[in-house]
């Protein structure tokens, strides 16, 4: 093919694609007279059996007696040529036109295979080194504040849940301070009002109650009613908190004296680095000089109490599994997911938040006001775990959430709703197959990941407008974002969203820097050629 356009070389690498073995352009604007001469000398040449190479490099020259007029006339003419192709000879182009065809057809199919089969291996290439070096730099942790934060959007998106009807929340507000029953107390519950609260309760029968407030004193004598119930009653658990003996910030909390250590349950959660609770702490092995030494979390102790009157008791696999009835909560690794630099020390969950448009929804509330008026049905106590804690600004008893924003769409979660949490989360899983978060294996993961980086380089190959490209990117980290999120909505399970995403930019990139690396070689080792 032979343009005499203005724009030659331009047009030769828009060509490129159609794989024309030899282009002829003018790399600059030429004079008509120019271009009819060098057409001219070059067929006279190449007609009369003169190689292909020979018969331009002639042409250019007889036009050294224009450039008189037309200055730099023979420098204008330029080859592009496609290095899969051999020079042609004019004899072989004016063969029969079937034979022709045939050849050329053939010629053509090789050098389009040739050249498919460079791109594959070069887009595997570079999405395979791309997925390692995104894997390397997720496993050290550089990704987990992005992938956490990407999380919990996901949990903010997902379709609401129903309250849990196992639950009940007595809560203690501000209020409930300034109660009668409330004169003498010296924290946040006088044994008078828990003694008074905890008769109204045992006359609706509930299957097990849970006081979330720290007891470290004896029970006045004068209330020996409420001590011998504390010592007795098999469905009350109270809390303690667990600490190292060296902890100077984050003291320990002894239970309270009259509760034996099979009915304590230790209060202790996990943050994130950026304070957003999102693991549940099921079982720790406390050190031998905590005095607190519950093995179990308060809402474990609860869960177990309420399961126990189904007749299910829990097990520990040989994997160091927690299994209850046919359900086994698996425990969380050190990498798991998003997660790739926590201490993933005693047994550790997920926790798969009851998705709520306020924290309370999770279980019904009451008062201590309204529990102590009798202003409670008793279907709303009867076979239910009922837990007691504050709800009161001022106790400062509140957590940061993945529901929590800065915004203050969703507010911090008061301590008794996070037990309440943990504890739906397990009788749900236990007795409704309610999924409990999961992720792929470390395998299936790297897969997923370098999946989403050979995309990116189909997409990059596909689209050579960078518009286009950047427009196919987009609807792609659309559908990703969406897929991420439909997985963990409805099948609970993590995916990752970051690595996958910088995967797919990052590999697409590379092939566009190496196409245009190419071109720009092609058209130097072409240009070296035509001089």
């Amino acid at each position: 093919a032979i343009f005499n356009s203005c724009d030659g070389l331009g047009l030769a690498r828009e060509l490129a694609n159609l794989y024309i073995p030899q282009v002829i352009v003018m790399r600059e604007p030429v004079p008509d007279i120019v271009a009819q001469e060098f057409l001219k000398n070059f067929l006279y040449a190449f007609a009369g059996g003169q190689p292909f190479y020979l018969s331009v490099r002639e042409a250019r020259e007889r036009l050294q007696g224009l450039e008189d007029e037309y200055p730099c006339a023979s420098w204008l003419p330029v080859i592009y040529q496609n290095p899969a192709e051999t020079p042609p000879l004019w004899a072989a182009l004016s063969r029969s036109a079937s034979f022709g065809r045939s050849d050329n057809n053939q010629s053509h199919q090789r050098s389009r295979k040739k050249i498919g089969w460079q791109h594959l291996w070069r887009m595997l290439l570079t999405s395979s080194l791309v997925t390692v070096a995104t894997w390397g730099v997720r496993y050290l942790g550089a990704f987990e504040s992005l992938e956490l934060k990407v999380f919990d959007q996901f949990m903010r998106l997902r379709p609401h849940e129903a309250t849990d009807p196992r639950l009940l929340v007595v809560a203690i507000t501000e209020e409930d301070f300034k109660l009668p029953e409330q004169k003498n107390r010296t924290g946040s519950l006088s044994d008078l009002a828990l003694a008074k609260l905890l008769e109204k309760l045992e006359q609706y029968q509930p299957r097990a109650i849970g006081l979330d407030i720290y007891r470290e004193e004896e029970v006045n004598p004068q209330f020996k009613d409420l001590a011998q119930y504390m010592q007795q009653s098999d469905r009350f658990i109270a809390v303690c908190k667990i600490s190292e003996p060296t902890a100077k910030e984050d003291p320990s909390v002894a239970p309270p004296p009259e509760i034996p250590e099979a009915r304590q349950g230790f209060s202790d959660v996990v943050l994130d680095p950026d304070g957003v609770l999102r693991r549940y702490l099921v079982a720790v092995n406390p050190h031998p000089a905590s005095i607190c030494s519950a093995p179990y979390a308060f809402s474990t102790q609860l869960a177990f109490r309420y399961l126990a009157a189904e007749g299910i008791f829990p097990q520990w696999t040989s994997q160091g599994h927690l299994q209850l009835g046919n359900v086994i909560l698996p425990r969380l690794q050190p990498h798991t997911g998003g997660y790739q630099t926590i201490d993933a020390a005693g047994f550790q969950m997920l926790l798969n938040y009851r998705s709520y448009r306020s924290p309370e929804d999770i279980a019904n509330k009451v008062t201590l006001t309204e529990v102590l008026q009798n202003r409670v049905k008793p279907d709303d106590v009867r076979n239910r775990i009922v837990l007691i804690g504050v709800t009161a600004p001022s106790a400062g008893d509140y957590f940061a959430t993945p529901y929590s924003t800065s915004g203050g769409a969703y507010q911090k979660m008061a301590g008794v709703f996070v037990h309440a949490q943990m504890v739906s989360q397990i009788l749900s899983a236990v007795q409704n197959q309610r999924p409990l978060l999961w992720v792929l294996p470390q395998g299936g993961e790297f897969l997923w990941i370098w999946g989403w980086a050979i995309l990116g380089s189909v997409l990059a190959w596909r689209y050579r407008s960078v518009l286009h490209l950047e427009l196919a990117l987009a609807i792609t980290m659309l559908v990703l974002y969406a897929l991420c999120f439909a997985l963990l909505a409805y099948q609970s399970c993590w995916m990752p969203f970051v690595p996958s995403a910088l995967a797919l930019i990052a590999t697409s990139t590379g092939v566009v820097v190496q196409n245009a690396s190419q071109k720009q070689g092609q058209s130097t080792d072409l240009y070296a050629r035509s001089n």
